[in-house]
């Protein structure tokens, strides 16, 4: 009996995942992947130097480096990577579902989704972000965001390994979800009629969702008709903007609870 065309579809993406590596550089991205237990590491070049400074974690991880000379670094990067002499070939990590992820528990988490946002250098500092003000996650689509990259690590500058990244099918779908679960869902917009802290002020005890969307273009419009509320940033002045990592990091900030 023939399978299903969505069987081998379905069967083809999961192949396709567990095939998938990524190439982390620099020496806080490599120093902390070779930290994380949950990191599947593969390949580990380093130039003499880059070994001498990662010592101790080379040594946690058990892993046996290549050494390569920094004039003809051997790993596969891209010109122009700042690689610091460190470069590691990894699985992406798998951190599970969102359900398990942002279960409300007693306290009032913070999470964070983005809707769109493809520069992995702004998703690496929302991460870095996310993680300082304590955020369960940082949730994008699978289509049309920035996938876990050595410069997407970099900029998160270890954050990465710590702070869950988690790529889903259906960003409306997965808004839908934590609102089942007792999130409010803010969505930033700079045209919207009421300020974030206004938002926020009767919800702060309750789990809260912070939208962001791609600079320029904003929210879709299935997000934003899924938000339960549009709200903005203030600006001191006629005219403000922000770019979506620093309105994640100011979001982040006014949400916490007082």
């Amino acid at each position: 009996m023939k399978k299903p065309d969505w069987v081998i579809d379905k069967e083809r993406a999961k192949r396709a995942a567990a095939a998938e590596t990524v190439w982390l550089f620099g020496l806080h991205a490599v120093r902390d992947a070779l930290m994380n237990p949950a990191r599947i590491r593969l390949r580990l070049v380093v130039t003499r130097n880059a070994a001498d400074k990662l010592a101790e974690a080379i040594a946690a991880s058990g892993m046996q480096p290549e050494i390569s000379d920094p004039r003809k670094f051997a790993a596969p990067l891209d010109d122009g990577s700042v690689h610091q002499g460190a470069a590691l070939e990894v699985k992406p990590l798998d951190w599970g579902k969102i359900e398990t992820l942002c279960e409300p528990g007693l306290g009032a988490p913070r999470v964070v989704l983005l809707d769109r946002v493809t520069d992995p250098h702004n998703v690496g500092a929302i991460l870095r972000s996310a993680e300082v003000f304590g955020a369960r996650a940082v949730i994008a689509p699978h289509r049309h965001s920035a996938p876990e990259t050595g410069a997407l690590a970099k900029t998160a500058s270890g954050a990465l390994e710590r702070q869950p990244y988690c790529r889903v099918p259906n960003l409306a779908d997965a808004m839908l979800t934590l609102r089942k679960m007792g999130y409010v869902l803010l969505g930033l917009d700079g045209e919207a009629d009421v300020t974030l802290d206004e938002a926020l002020n009767p919800v702060r005890h309750l789990p809260v969702a912070l939208v962001l969307g791609a600079e320029g273009p904003g929210l879709r419009e299935r997000t934003r008709e899924t938000c339960d509320q549009l709200v903005r940033i203030p600006f001191a002045g006629a005219f403000g903007s922000l770019n979506v990592s620093n309105a994640a990091a100011v979001s982040l900030y006014a949400s916490r609870e007082t």
